[in-house]
């Protein structure tokens, strides 16, 4: 029997796996039938909370999406990440800090209750997003639907595109997102944001993700989306950024400096899965 815990950040939900105390053997299909809503529990990610691989670090923490397919970073999964050590009582640091396939993360506890996650320094860099472009620019373009399109790109430890919409309401969040997140110009596809400005320091976004689909909440996404904003010179830090699950603050200084995203992460149950 595996035990686990059915956590979500604004939404964006998770089984979440203690492979510290537990021995766990997942494999791609195991982590498809774990996130099938039918037969299965239901998420869009499953996060494997796992011992330290390098010194310094407190834990590791991998990241499956619905398709079973493994990514490198997940920003919603890590504010349920430190929830989840800290409610395990795996944890008592006020910091944790855990290595990812994208480095490590910084996950620290507020004295709210809300979880500010060091996302680490955005990459802008054609080959390190990786996109498949001749030199960066602050703006792409990609044909499809019959339209062009302009996007602005960085890893934040996964690749994004973000769209500058009039109204999320209205995006073609079904239509383009599933186009660009699998265009050939993304070697390992992408995360897709449609950004909705709403001031300076205030945006809404809907984010269509590899290997999910569309999600209530990407933390990820919330943190390129205001990357690429403030770029554009359209926002500046602290931006607000409200996705259909909720609200997160999203800080940046520029470029060299890390992205600190803070919001919420909530508890849902716990239970016993046989495999």
């Amino acid at each position: 029997m595996l035990h686990f815990t059915k956590m979500h950040g604004l939404g964006n939900d998770f089984v979440v796996i203690d492979a510290v105390r537990q021995q766990v053997d997942l494999t791609a299909e195991r982590v498809r039938h774990i996130a099938d809503r039918h037969f299965g529990i239901g998420c869009d990610q499953v996060l494997l909370v796992a011992p330290p691989l390098r010194e310094g670090a407190d834990f590791s923490y991998r990241i499956f999406n619905a398709d079973g397919g493994e990514v490198n970073q997940c920003g919603n999964g890590a504010r349920c990440f430190a929830r989840f050590v800290y409610e395990q009582g795996l944890c008592d640091k006020a910091e944790v800090r855990v290595d990812t396939g994208a480095g490590q993360l910084l996950l620290r506890r507020e004295a709210d209750g809300n979880i500010t996650v060091d996302m680490g320094i955005p990459r802008h860099a054609p080959g390190e997003v990786p996109l498949l472009a001749e030199r960066e620019l602050p703006v792409y373009r990609f044909e499809a639907l019959g339209q062009a399109f302009e996007f602005g790109a960085v890893s934040m430890g996964n690749p994004h595109a973000v769209l500058r919409v009039e109204s999320v309401r209205t995006a073609l969040v079904s239509e383009l997102g599933p186009l660009l997140e699998g265009a050939p110009v993304f070697p390992e596809r992408a995360n897709v944001g449609f950004m909705e400005v709403l001031g300076k320091g205030h945006i809404r976004l809907r984010v269509f993700e590899r290997g999910s689909g569309e999600t209530l909440a990407c933390g990820s996404g919330a943190c390129a989306a205001a990357v690429v904003g403030i770029e554009w010179g359209l926002l500046e830090s602290p931006v607000q950024v409200d996705l259909p699950g909720g609200t997160l603050s999203i800080r940046w200084s520029g470029r060299g400096s890390a992205v600190l995203m803070t919001g919420p992460a909530t508890t849902v149950f716990e239970g016993k899965l046989q495999l």
